[in-house]
């Protein structure tokens, strides 16, 4: 539910709650959607569904602008508000509007929140393989997308979609539901995005057409590979681009430069794994691929303003994060906390 705007800084990510802090929903569907957000996700943080690829996200207290890194997903705010910078782009997003990432892209987000209206949002991880089934209906009826595509999207969220979501969080609320139904919501779901509004330019970015998809190739590299010594000359290769050209579509897609684009992968991956699995500074950065320690440090606190440290400390405070999990996570195209 997350609606873009264009200031003069560029594209926007936003659309102002008009509801009272603290007060009850006068419409019977979203007082619903907070009772069922309110069983699935009571407690701050991302908590997984029981359906694979969907995550709910809450907030109870508002949070400063800090580096995020999201993947390949649907996201769609249902109470709350976030303001989201790339590069020189401002978004601002709140209720009923849905924000689409093509690729997994880096930015810097602020969240507005208390304990009275807290921020509730959910994440559909975007399959691409069910992406490419539907790609491929709607291309044999409506033809190939002619439009220009883009990293990042958003939409108003119409009566359509909002639908879908509101009956995949009541199948999310019975086990057998999440089990029988709510595959075909969640489906239904990528349908009525690439059949929304900016449904042609979202279908073009994930078809990966022109220049967008050599780069989008780039980029898988980087996130199965952002542990190896990746550089400029093998990137542009992967893309079948000069340096030139790479240099400058690389930065048209995510608004940064390969290199710091790896970088920051790098040391959003190291912060997981000090937050999720416990790492220490130290054994981080050699599992993400830096060879000096210091280095690390000096690049961790250039991104994230603190210290790993300190940071991981505020992660877990900011988001009541659990204990480090005993078990490693299925590798994942990007992560972000």
């Amino acid at each position: 539910m997350l609606n873009f705007k264009h200031y003069s800084l560029g594209r926007r990510h936003i659309v102002m709650s008009t509801q009272a802090v603290g007060s009850i929903p006068e419409d019977p569907a979203q007082r619903r959607l907070l009772e069922l957000f309110n069983l699935l996700a009571p407690n701050a943080g991302m908590t997984r569904s029981s359906l694979e690829g969907v995550s709910l996200l809450r907030a109870n207290r508002p949070m400063p602008r800090m580096p995020v890194m999201y993947e390949p997903s649907i996201v769609i705010v249902c109470q709350g508000r976030k303001r989201g910078y790339l590069g020189d782009q401002v978004f601002q997003y709140d209720a009923q509007q849905y924000l689409v990432l093509s690729v997994p892209l880096p930015f810097e987000c602020e969240t507005e929140a208390s304990e009275q209206e807290p921020f509730l949002g959910m994440s559909v991880r975007v399959d691409l393989t069910m992406v490419a089934e539907l790609l491929m209906a709607l291309n044999e009826t409506q033809g190939l997308a002619q439009y220009e595509p883009a990293g990042m999207y958003s939409t108003p969220l119409d009566a359509a979609l909002s639908s879908a979501v509101q009956r995949l969080l009541e199948a999310l609320a019975s086990p057998l539901d999440a089990q029988i139904l709510a595959p075909g919501i969640v489906r239904e779901i990528c349908y009525r995005v690439l059949t929304g509004e900016q449904g042609g330019a979202i279908r073009a970015a994930l078809t990966h057409q022109n220049h967008f998809g050599r780069i989008a190739k780039a980029l898988r590299r980087i996130h199965a590979d952002y542990h190896a010594s990746l550089d400029v000359d093998t990137l542009a290769a992967e893309a079948g681009m000069s340096l030139a050209v790479f240099h400058a579509q690389f930065k048209a897609v995510t608004a940064t430069s390969p290199m710091q684009y790896v970088k920051t992968t790098r040391l959003h991956h190291a912060r997981l794994l000090m937050v999720q699995d416990g790492l220490n500074a130290g054994a981080a950065a050699v599992r993400v691929g830096y060879e000096s320690a210091s280095q690390f440090s000096r690049e961790f606190k250039r991104l994230f303003g603190l210290s790993p440290v300190d940071e991981v400390k505020r992660m877990r405070v900011a988001h009541d994060a659990p204990p480090p999990r005993a078990h490693k996570p299925v590798p994942r195209y990007v992560t972000a906390v």
